[in-house]
């Protein structure tokens, strides 16, 4: 069996092929640390999170790089409301999303690169921007890229040079912007007062990166010119990832990115769920609902990753319900078992079909029913199908089965379940988790 990814580049589904055949690059667009990340974040972290278990699945290793954007438009803003140094309030933040990581059961990345900690490399990348003619001082000593020196620009979501002529002889200085602004954008923007004591002097002057630089300087630092699979959000297509793909190609003169995969909105009302709208809820919120990390984590799974699904709160306690169900189904079978390769057969099928959770989890039901495999036989074969979903099947007793139906926000995490002890802050090798 081949795995199957859904390529956002060709928009076509293709036959997975790693540059080298022993370790898979990923690189995997992660939170900007200036509030808690709404659920909508979370789907992305968790389709990447799949995606990774799928690929240890297969039998490949992984080198997962994930980002956290400490220095941008919103970090500096929310950290002089509260009046905190950048530092400061980015780390609260960065803890809190790390704690979230482990309810979640999100397999750690390799490592974390902080953006702060990768100036002198995204400079370095302007440099080479410069020198070669695709990047230009203003008046006001910020940088910019020029879009029209890259005759590819905009191949990832399927912009026209051509039909963006008027705007794109202009600038624009925000991290974020729609297509129809597409402009030459900013590489490093010169400091103003409105920057405050956030700054950095460099041979560029005295200023902070942009945000688009920021990805392209941590991946091909930490994983290379070229990497294998790059994920986020569809809302980063444009203009983060289009960005990163001219910027990176233009520095390095190699194609950035083979395979890019892009997990679709959670929608509430048929809106996108969104901070800027208000129509967001952190995990928080879901316990005050009844909905554990994990019920959420198997809800999400009900829909492909790249489909659209909904937020009702009944769908949530649907899915906490059968979550609960799964977890009394395991705990109620006996040890001594061995995986059935039917069921192997067919669960590896669905998965490696670009990642179709919504199948694989009708055959954790579908195998649940079935009387003529043995009991022991179905715990070794949700085991092993957990590896992949990442319930966390394997550290559950039956004393704390109570933790599949009703846990609160104050003592979730004191769950022998969650604990990863031994980790150093920002990096994570493999992790056991996937060892049946």
């Amino acid at each position: 069996m081949a795995l199957i990814l859904h390529n956002s580049l060709s928009r076509e589904d293709e036959v997975f092929t790693p540059q080298n055949p022993k370790e898979v690059t990923l690189y995997t667009c992660g939170p900007t640390v200036y509030n808690y990340p709404h659920i909508g974040n979370y789907r992305a972290y968790i389709f990447a999170d799949i995606l990774k278990r799928t690929l240890i699945y297969s039998g490949y290793n992984v080198n997962h790089i994930m980002n956290i954007t400490d220095i941008d438009d919103k970090t500096i803003r929310d950290s002089q409301k509260e009046g905190k140094t950048l530092k400061e309030f980015t780390e609260f933040y960065t803890e809190e999303f790390m704690k979230d990581v482990d309810t979640l059961h999100i397999l750690r990345a390799n490592k974390y690169t902080k953006a702060t900690e990768y100036v002198n490399e995204m400079v370095e990348m302007i440099e080479t921007l410069i020198e070669k003619g695709h990047a230009y001082k203003s008046d006001d000593g910020s940088v910019y890229f020029n879009i029209k020196s890259f005759p590819e620009y905009g191949k990832l979501t399927h912009l026209k040079l051509d039909a963006l002529e008027e705007n794109a002889g202009g600038r624009i200085k925000k991290d974020e912007y729609d297509k129809d602004n597409a402009q030459d954008f900013a590489l490093w923007k010169a400091w103003d007062e409105t920057d405050g004591d956030v700054f950095w002097e460099t041979s560029l002057g005295k200023g902070r990166p942009g945000w688009h630089i920021e990805c392209s300087a941590m991946s091909t630092k930490t994983l290379g010119d070229s990497i294998d699979i790059h994920t986020g959000g569809i809302d980063n297509m444009f203009p983060h990832h289009e960005n990163e793909i001219a910027q990176s190609e233009c520095a390095t003169g190699k194609s950035f990115v083979k395979y890019w995969l892009h997990n679709a909105w959670l929608l509430v009302e048929g809106k996108k769920m969104a901070k800027s709208a208000g129509n967001f809820y952190t995990l928080r919120d879901l316990e005050k609902i009844d909905v554990t990390p994990l019920g959420f984590r198997y809800w999400l799974m009900t829909a492909k990753y790249n489909t659209p699904i909904n937020f009702t709160i009944d769908a949530l306690h649907g899915a906490q319900k059968a979550f609960k169900r799964l977890g009394e189904a395991y705990l109620s079978y006996p040890e001594g078992g061995t995986i059935n390769t039917k069921y192997k057969t067919a669960f590896m099928e669905a998965i490696e079909n670009d990642l179709a959770t919504p199948k694989a989890l009708a055959l954790v039901w579908e195998l649940i029913a079935d009387d003529t495999v043995s009991p022991s036989d179905k715990k070794m074969t949700l085991l092993d199908f957990d590896t992949v979903f990442g319930f966390g099947l394997k550290e559950l007793q039956k004393e704390e089965s109570v933790f599949l139906c009703s846990l609160t926000i104050s003592n979730y995490r004191d769950f022998p379940i969650y604990r990863q002890d031994n980790l150093s802050q920002y990096e994570y090798n493999q992790n056991e988790l996937l060892k049946v």
